[in-house]
Parts: structure tokens; C-alpha cells; sequence
């Protein structure tokens, strides 16, 4: 199992030059990882840092540390802009990019999506994910790619250079437990990023279920990550339980609801960083 920071891209922690220190911080503490949430505004007043220029801070500053958003919202993306930042982003940083994916959360919604414009039917977002992902895949080949589909369509055009890693830059796709449709769609790239039911004990046996159900559709023989994000206290005391479930990569974040706080509260910068510059969990 790996161990990953995943952190918000807003209040405190909305600011591109803290974010690559934190990132240096959990390099240099042993952590695997360092993500982002991908957001553009907050549905309250309240700083944000763009996700991908954070991350390209974050890139030239580390050498070993896996990093990425999780998760990109692809349907309020344009998927050739996507593909191409992922291309510069895997250069940038050696091969140390994954792309997370996912439909975009409800939470907050009209500010991110209907705001803007945007679209706010899940069933095309769906479609568009989709889609997004083919356009994506086909212009990391690095050989002539053309698509028409449904929501998007592309002449011939021609991508260079190749990504670093190879077949890809490492796809891991979200969705919630127990819909079956983005557990289907994570079974054919290359992680899951699920979410089950919050704040009840059964999450384990949720997960497990959902876990099962994902790899029940893939070939056992090639490899595959399952991300999960826990607060602190219950990573540190049930790593070893996740691992032999199958979770590859434990995400550790902190809420202000873990402090009793609403989602406007105060987000705990001060004792993530402290949590951050001590080593990550132990199996």
C-alpha cells in the first residue's frame, strides 16, 4: 500500500506556492503521493488555486512523489486541453502524473457548473466522460486521432510527444457507491477513486463490495490501483484492514467537520502541516 496527501485547492490551502511547500514537506517526510481536489470556485467566498498550475509547482519541485487531481471534473473540460496539460504535466515532472476523473460533484453544483454555464445532466455528463476519455487516450498515442461522437468531435490531428509513462498516464476514475455505471467505466482504466456512504461504520464492507464488483470486470493479471480518502486517526489505525481489501493507495485529508466545523468552517492548514512533516502511516 501507498500513502498520499490529498488536499483541498481552496481556503487556506489556495495558494499555489503553499501547496508546492507542502508538497516538499511530504516528499521529505517519506509520503507516496500528493493530490489535489479540483475545484474553480466554492458555493462560499473563499481563496482558490487552480489545480493544474499548483501541480506544475508542485512538479518542479519534487523528484520523486507521485502527484494529480482527483478529481478532474472531464465534462467542464475541453478533452484536447486536458490531454495536452497531462502531456506537459507527465514531462514536467519525470512521469510522476495520474489523471483522476470523475462526472464532477453534486455538492455545490450550480456555482461550478450552472453558474457558468456548463452542463448539468448527469446522464450526458456520463456521455461526455466517456467520450472525453477516448479523446484523451487516443491523443496520448502520439499517432494521427480523429473522433466523431455524440458530444465531441475531432479531425485528424496529431499529438507529440508521447507521455513519459507507458501504455499511459495512469487513469483513475471516481464514482459513488452503490451506483454500478462509474464502477463499470473504472474497471476499464486503470484506478478507482470510490466513494461510499460517509460518516457509518459499513463503509469497510461498502468498499469491499464495490471493490469486488470493479475487479469482477477486469483481467487479474494487469495491474490496478483502488484510492480511498480517510481522516487521519482511522488511516493510522486501519491501514493494514484497507490493504487487504484491496485498497493499493490511502489518501489521508482532514475536513473541518472532523473538528466540528461545517464545510465553511476553518480548514485545519496548521495541523495538516504538522501532520504532513511526520511519516506517512505504517502497515
Amino acid at each position: 500500500m501507498k500513502f498520499g496527501v490529498y488536499l483541498p485547492n481552496f481556503g487556506p490551502y489556495g495558494d499555489a506556492r503553499l501547496l508546492s511547500d507542502l508538497a516538499v514537506s511530504a516528499e521529505q517526510a517519506g509520503w507516496d503521493g500528493f493530490f489535489l481536489w479540483d475545484h474553480i470556485t466554492r458555493y462560499w467566498p473563499t481563496d482558490v488555486a487552480d489545480a493544474w498550475v499548483s501541480l506544475s509547482a508542485v512538479a518542479t519541485r519534487t523528484e520523486r512523489i507521485r502527484l494529480g487531481a482527483l478529481i478532474t471534473p472531464l465534462p467542464r473540460r475541453r478533452p484536447w486541453k486536458v490531454a495536452r496539460e497531462a502531456l506537459t504535466l507527465d514531462r514536467l515532472s519525470n512521469g510522476r502524473l495520474i489523471l483522476g476523473v470523475g462526472l464532477g460533484s453534486s455538492g455545490g453544483s450550480e456555482v461550478e457548473w450552472d453558474n457558468f454555464g456548463e452542463e448539468m445532466n448527469l446522464r450526458k455528463r456520463a456521455g461526455m466522460l466517456d467520450e472525453g476519455l477516448e479523446i484523451v487516450n487516443g491523443l496520448w498515442s502520439g499517432e494521427p486521432f480523429a473522433f466523431d461522437g455524440n458530444y465531441y468531435h475531432i479531425k485528424t490531428s496529431h499529438f507529440l510527444p508521447k507521455p513519459v509513462q507507458q501504455p499511459r498516464i495512469p487513469v483513475w476514475v471516481a464514482g459513488n457507491w452503490p451506483h454500478k455505471a462509474p464502477f463499470r467505466r473504472m474497471a476499464r482504466w486503470d484506478g478507482m477513486v470510490p466513494q461510499t456512504s460517509p460518516g457509518i461504520d459499513n463503509d469497510m464492507s461498502e468498499l469491499k463490495e464495490a471493490i469486488s464488483f470493479t475487479c469482477s470486470l477486469r483481467d487479474p493479471a494487469l495491474p490496478f490501483d483502488v484510492a480511498y480518502s480517510l481522516p487521519p486517526a482511522q488511516a493510522a489505525a486501519r491501514a493494514s484492514a484497507y490493504a487487504e481489501i484491496g485498497v493499493t493507495w490511502l489518501l489521508v485529508q482532514l475536513y473541518p467537520t472532523h473538528f466540528g466545523a461545517d464545510w465553511q468552517g476553518t480548514w485545519p492548514l496548521d495541523v495538516m502541516r504538522k501532520y504532513i512533516e511526520t511519516k506517512p502511516p505504517q502497515l
